[in-house]
C-alpha cells in the first residue's frame, strides 16, 4: 500500500500526548525514576494476573480476600496516579517533584490502610480510632487531587459537592434536607468500610475491568488494532464515503476490547480522519463521525467500556444475558451510523477512493460468497473440534484443549507468516490504492485465538467474567511472547533467541502500559465510590426521585427526558466506568420508582442501558465533550462545531433507551421463537435506518418537510408497534390476586410475574406499582417467587409481600416489605400480533421511496 505525506491539524507528537493527558498521564519520568515508575506498574500488572489466576489456590500462599484485594489495588492506582499524572499543564512532564512523591507515598498508604490493619479494624467496626480517622480523612483529601488529575476540574466538582452535602444536609431547603453525619460516620462509611470508596465500583475494576483493559493493550501490541483497521479498509474503502465507513466499522471493532472513547477517536482517528478529508467530507463532519462512532464503541459488546461487568453487580443477571440484551441495539446503532455516513456521500457526491485493481461482479460475489461460507465453516469447525474434544478426554479436555488452540495457533501463524506484514498507517498518510480484502484478511487469522478463547469461556462454559478475562489474557501474553520467535522461525528472518527476548520485551510493555491506561479508571471508581457513598449515607436517591416526580408532573415521557439530561450533565468529562457507576446509582432508581407508579412494566436491564447510554452521549456533547475535542484536535475543526455535529449524528443513538423503556423486545426481552426474533431485528433495523434518513433529510434523494414526517411516523411505528395495538387490546387483563402461585407455577425462570402492589413508601405516602418479577427456579409457584426474592403471607384473599430479599432483583424492581398484591396482571389472549403494525409502517415508508423516485425521474427528464 503505497502512502505519501500530508498536512493534519495535529502532530504525531501532539495526538500521542492528547492520548496520554487524557487516559495514561502525561507524565514520562525518566532514567531511574522512569524505571522504578514501570517496575511498579508491571508488578501491578502481575498482581492482578496472580490474583485472578488459580494459582494462589494450588501454591496455598498470597491468598487476598475481596476487601484486601480492592485496597491493594487502589493502593496501586493512587500512587501511580501521581506519578503519571502532573499537578498542573505547566507542570514537568519527565520530573517527578518531592511534593508528588509525599502524595504518591501518603495517598498509598492510606488506600493500603484497610488491607495493613484489616485484622485490627475487623475487631472493632463501626468505632474507628484517632488513627483511623487520620488516615480516612488524609485519604479523602488525597484521593479528591486524584480525580483533579486524572479527571480533571469537573468530576472534581461533581465529587466534592456530593461530600459537601454529607456535612451540609440540615442546612439545606427541606425538600433535600437530611441529618448529617459526624466525622467519625463519615470517615467509617467512606474510607473503613465497602460502602464507600472500596464498594463494588472498585469491586468490579479489581475482578473484571484490570485484566480485560490488559487483554486488549496486549492484542494491540501484539498488531490486532492495526489489523482490524487494514481489514476494515480493505473490505470498505472502495464504497462511497469509504473512509468514513472505515472509521465506523474499525471503531466498532476496537470497542470490542477498548474502554477509553478518546484512544478510540485517536487510534482510528488519525487516519480516517485525513483520509475523509481527502474524499470530500469537511473536517467537522469527518471529525464528528469519527467521534460518534468511538463513543459506540463502548455501547458494542462484549466489554461496553467495562459497564457490562458492572452491570452483572447493578442488575442482578449473568454476563451472557448482558451480552444478549445489549447486542441487537448496538448492532442498529452502528448500521445506522454507516447509512448516515453513505447518506453524507451520496448528498455531496463524493467518489470511493479507487481500488488499484479491477474487480467484476463475479468477483465480487465469488469473494463474498467465499468470504461468508469460510466463516461459517471456520465457526462450525470451531465449535464441533471443541466438542469433540470434551467428549473424547473428559475431564482431562482442558489439556488438550490448549494443545488444540496451540496447534491451530501454529497453523495460522505459520500460514500467515508466508505473506508480508501488514504496513503500519502512518497520521496524515494518503492512501494510493487499497489492499486487497483476502491477503489482508488471512496476514493476521492469528489474532481471533485470544478473542475465541475469552467469548467460549464467557458464552459457552459460561465462566465468571474474571475466571474468562483471566485465560483469555492469558493467551494473549502466550500470544505476545511466542509471536516473534515463530515468525522469524517460519520466514527464517533472524534467530529465535532474538525473537523470544523481541516477544518478552513486547510483554514487559504490555504490563507497563496496561497498568498505566488502569491508573485513570482505578481513580475514576474509587472516585465514584466517593459519590456512592454520599448517595447512600443521605438517602439522596429517595429525594432525586421526588425531585424528578415535581419536575416531570408525573409524565412519564418527561421524566426519562429529565432524567436523559442529567445523565449527560452527570457524564461530562467522566470516563466510562465510573458515568456508568454515577447514573446507574444515582439515576437508574428513579427511572424504576416513577415507572411502577406510573403502571409501565420496565425491566430492570432497560433502565440500566436507558442510563448508560445518555452518561456516554456526554463523550459527544460541547461543551465537555472528550471525544469530540480529541477528533477536533486531529481535523484542525472547531470543537464545539464537531461535537454538535457529533451529537446530531448520534441522535440514533440517544432514541433507542427511548425505545428500550417502551419496547423491551428491542433487547429481546419477551421474544419466544427464531420468528419473533427475526422479525425484532429486521424491524429496529428499519426503523433505525429510517430514522438515520429523516435526520439527515436526504432518503433517496432531499426530502420535503412532508417526506420527513412520513419517514419519522414509519420509524415510531417499526420501533412501537405495541401503542397501536394497545389502542385496540390492552397486553394485561386484571385477575384476582389469590390466583399468583397458580400463575407463577406456569411460569418458566427469569419470565415476569406481573403484579400491582399498594402500600406505604418510606416517607409515610400511600404509592401503588406495577412491577414485574423475574421467577426464580423451582418445583412450584410458591418456590419460584420465593426464589426471585419474595415471600408472601396470605391471609383469605389478601397478600402481603411479608419479606424482600436484599439484593434480589425484586428489591432492585421497587418491591417493598409491607406492600400488598393488589392486582394481579395476566397477558391477554385476545390481543392481536403487533407484528400487524408492521405492515402499514413499510407502506409509509414505502410511498416515500417512491415519491422521492418519481421527483427524481422528474428532475431527470427535465
Amino acid at each position: 500500500m503505497a502512502v505519501e505525506p500530508i498536512a493534519v491539524a495535529a502532530s504525531s507528537e501532539e495526538l500521542d500526548q492528547l492520548v496520554k493527558e487524557a487516559d495514561l498521564g502525561g507524565r514520562e519520568p525518566v532514567g531511574k525514576v522512569g524505571a522504578f515508575f514501570a517496575i511498579v506498574a508491571a508488578m501491578w500488572s502481575l498482581f492482578q494476573v496472580w490474583y485472578a489466576s488459580p494459582l494462589p489456590f494450588v501454591f496455598g500462599f498470597g491468598i487476598f480476600n475481596d476487601t484486601e484485594a480492592r485496597a491493594i489495588h487502589l493502593a496501586f492506582s493512587v500512587f501511580l496516579a501521581f506519578i503519571a499524572f502532573p499537578a498542573f499543564k505547566k507542570s514537568s512532564r519527565t520530573v517527578v517533584p518531592w511534593t508528588d512523591w509525599v502524595l504518591a507515598v501518603v495517598g498509598g498508604f492510606c488506600a493500603a490502610y484497610l488491607f495493613l490493619f484489616y485484622n485490627d479494624l475487623a475487631t472493632r467496626p463501626g468505632k474507628p480510632t484517632t488513627m483511623d480517622l487520620a488516615v480516612g480523612l488524609t485519604g479523602v483529601i488525597i484521593m479528591l487531587e486524584a480525580t483533579r488529575r486524572a479527571m480533571g476540574f469537573g468530576m472534581l466538582i461533581t465529587t466534592g459537592l456530593f461530600l459537601l452535602y454529607v456535612f451540609a444536609g440540615p442546612f439545606m431547603p427541606d425538600v433535600i434536607a437530611h441529618k448529617g453525619a459526624s466525622l467519625s460516620r463519615f470517615v467509617s462509611h467512606f474510607w473503613l468500610t465497602t460502602e464507600g470508596v472500596y464498594g463494588v465500583a472498585i469491586g468490579v475494576s479489581v475482578q473484571f475491568i484490570f485484566l480485560f483493559v490488559l487483554f486488549g493493550t496486549l492484542l494491540d501490541l501484539a498488531g490486532a488494532g492495526n489489523y482490524m483497521l487494514q481489514v476494515s479498509l480493505a473490505l470498505l474503502g472502495h464504497l462511497r464515503g469509504g473512509p468514513a465507513k472505515v472509521a465506523v466499522v474499525s471503531s466498532a471493532l476496537n470497542g470490542v476490547v477498548s474502554g477509553s472513547s478518546v484512544s478510540n477517536v485517536v487510534s482510528g482517528g488519525i487516519f480516517t480522519i485525513p483520509l475523509m478529508k481527502r474524499t470530500g467530507y469537511s473536517g467537522v463532519k469527518a471529525g464528528a463521525i469519527e467521534a460518534a462512532s468511538s463513543i459506540n464503541g463502548q455501547i458494542m459488546p462484549p466489554v461496553m467500556g467495562a459497564a457490562a461487568f458492572l452491570m452483572v453487580e447493578y442488575v442482578g443477571i449473568p454476563y451472557t444475558d448482558i451480552i444478549k440484551h445489549a447486542l441487537l441495539p448496538a448492532v442498529i446503532s452502528y448500521i445506522a451510523l454507516f447509512y448516515i455516513v453513505h447518506l453524507e456521500a451520496l448528498k455531496y457526491d463524493l467518489q470511493p477512493i479507487p481500488r488499484g485493481y479491477e474487480v467484476t461482479w463475479k468477483d465480487r460475489i465469488i469473494g463474498w460468497g467465499m468470504g461468508i461460507a469460510g466463516t461459517v465453516i471456520a465457526l462450525g469447525a470451531v465449535w464441533y473440534s471443541i466438542v469433540a474434544v470434551r467428549w473424547v478426554f473428559g475431564e482431562n479436555a482442558t489439556w488438550a484443549l490448549a494443545i488444540l488452540t496451540f496447534g491451530a495457533y501454529l497453523g495460522l501463524l505459520a500460514y500467515s507468516s508466508r505473506y508480508p506484514d501488514l504496513p503500519i498507517d502512518e497520521p496524515g498518510a494518503k492512501l494510493f490504492k487499497l489492499p486487497r480484502p483476502w491477503p489482508t484478511v488471512r496476514a493476521g487469522l492469528h489474532f481471533f485465538i485470544p478473542i475465541v478463547v475469552l467469548l467460549w469461556c464467557l458464552m459457552v462454559e459460561e465462566l465468571s467474567p474474571g475466571t474468562s478475562a483471566f485465560w483469555a489474557t492469558a493467551t494473549s501474553m502466550a500470544l505476545v511472547v511466542i509471536q516473534p520467535p515463530l515468525v522469524n522461525f517460519f520466514r527464517k528472518t533472524g534467530t529465535i533467541a532474538a525473537g523470544f527476548k523481541q516477544g518478552l520485551a513486547t510483554l514487559w510493555k504490555g504490563f507497563v502500559l496496561g497498568a498505566r491506561n488502569m491508573i485513570g479508571i482505578g481513580v475514576a471508581c474509587a472516585s465514584a465510590g466517593l459519590i456512592v457513598g454520599a448517595i447512600t449515607l443521605t438517602g439522596m436517591g429517595l429525594m432525586m426521585t421526588d425531585f424528578v416526580e415535581l419536575i416531570s408532573a408525573g409524565n412519564v415521557l418527561l421524566m426519562l427526558i429529565l432524567t436523559g439530561v442529567i445523565c449527560l450533565l452527570l457524564g461530562a468529562g467522566v470516563p466510562t466506568t465510573a458515568n456508568y457507576i454515577l447514573v446507574a446509582t444515582l439515576m437508574a432508581p428513579v427511572i424504576v420508582e416513577l415507572g411502577a407508579r406510573s403502571d409501565l412494566v420496565i425491566p430492570l436491564i432497560a433502565v440500566h442501558l436507558f442510563v448508560f447510554y445518555f452518561g456516554i452521549m456526554a463523550d459527544v456533547t460541547p461543551p465537555v465533550g472528550l471525544a469530540s475535542y480529541a477528533a477536533a484536535a486531529i481535523s484542525g475543526a472547531d470543537p464545539n462545531a464537531t461535537g454538535w455535529q457529533a451529537t446530531w449524528y448520534s441522535m440514533r443513538t440517544a432514541l433507542l433507551p427511548f425505545v428500550f423503556i417502551f419496547n423491551p423486545q428491542i433487547l429481546l426481552i419477551g421474544v419466544a421463537t427464531w420468528w419473533d426474533i427475526f422479525f425484532v431485528c429486521l424491524s429496529a433495523t428499519t426503523a433505525s435506518l429510517l430514522f438515520a434518513a429523516a435526520t439527515m433529510f436526504y432518503f433517496r434523494t432531499k426530502c420535503t418537510i412532508l417526506e420527513v414526517v412520513l419517514l419519522l411516523a414509519a420509524t415510531f411505528l417499526f420501533f412501537r408497534p405495541d401503542y397501536v395495538v394497545d389502542m385496540i387490546q390492552p397486553e394485561y387483563v386484571p385477575a384476582i390476586p389469590s390466583r399468583i402461585y397458580e400463575v407463577a407455577d406456569k411460569l418458566a425462570t427469569d419470565e415476569w410475574l406481573v403484579v400491582s402492589t399498594a402500600g406505604e413508601n418510606i416517607e409515610g405516602k400511600q404509592v401503588r406499582k406495577t412491577v414485574a418479577i423475574p421467577m426464580g427456579e423451582g418445583k412450584d409457584g410458591r418456590e419460584k417467587i420465593k426464589n426471585a426474592g419474595v415471600t408472601l403471607a396470605q391471609l383469605g384473599n389478601e397478600l402481603t409481600v411479608a419479606n424482600v430479599r436484599f439484593g434480589s432483583r425484586a428489591k432492585k424492581l421497587g418491591v417493598e416489605q409491607g406492600s400488598k398484591i393488589v392486582e394481579l396482571k395476566l397477558p391477554n389472549p385476545q390481543r392481536p400480533s403487533p407484528h400487524w403494525v408492521f405492515i402499514p409502517a413499510a407502506l409509509i415508508a414505502w410511498l416515500v421511496w417512491f415519491l422521492q423516485g418519481r421527483r427524481i425521474r422528474r428532475v431527470a427528464a427535465a
